[in-house]
């Protein structure tokens, strides 16, 4: 089993990345926060997770060990794969993950695309007793986190760190209780709503002048 890569990184998309481990290029993929971690030329060292089927073998790549465990515990939920595991990891922190699986919050699952009611409620009552917030883990983890998070899939979706914090800072400015929520799924479409909203602002001025 592959559980870790050193190498430089030679790719960087929106999906995944690509490291050079000794002549051989080794494909990961990751949520757009772990990739945005990763700078062309730089070496890396991921956390990776193997995932084999019949006709395919694919690398998972995470910023720590937690992340890789709670990707893999998540797999172990009926009908769960490892794109929608990935799917969570992309809304959440493993802290919030952990917090929501072992509190029964179905509704945080919901809001992961690809996840619907039924979905999240087997996904809590399987993981109740697997998923607990670590010793470590304090009640502002979840919430704290979601400006990061934001901010990491904004920058993997093709913003830069300038535009995509100043479209958030707007955007929370003007929702204050969404930010309060801390719900990166709402946060980030409220935010590239906002992108839209103000592009086409532009594109209006433009041809008035």
């Amino acid at each position: 089993m592959i559980s870790s890569l050193t190498g430089t990184v030679s790719h960087v998309g929106l999906h995944s990345a690509v490291l050079d481990v000794n002549g051989f290029g080794m494909q990961v993929q990751a949520t757009p926060q772990t990739l945005s971690t990763l700078r062309l030329g730089n070496q890396a060292r991921l956390n990776t997770s193997l995932i084999v089927r019949e006709d395919s073998m694919t690398l998972f790549g995470f910023t720590d060990a937690d992340e890789r465990e709670v990707f893999e515990t998540l797999l172990g939920v009926s009908g769960v794969g490892p794109r929608l595991a990935l799917a969570v990891l992309a809304v959440y922190a493993p802290a919030a993950i952990r917090t929501a699986a072992s509190s029964g919050d179905d509704k945080a699952f919901s809001k992961v695309p690809g996840i619907g009611p039924k979905g999240a409620r087997r996904i809590v009552l399987e993981l109740a007793d697997k998923l607990i917030p670590l010793e470590t883990d304090t009640p502002t983890t979840a919430s704290g986190a979601w400006q990061s998070q934001v901010l990491a899939a904004m920058m993997g979706l093709g913003w830069s760190e300038k535009d995509a914090g100043s479209a958030i800072d707007a955007a929370v400015k003007d929702s204050p209780e969404i930010a309060a929520s801390g719900d990166v799924g709402s946060i980030l479409k409220l935010t590239l709503r906002r992108l839209g909203q103000d592009g086409a602002r532009s594109s209006a001025r433009a041809s008035v002048n």
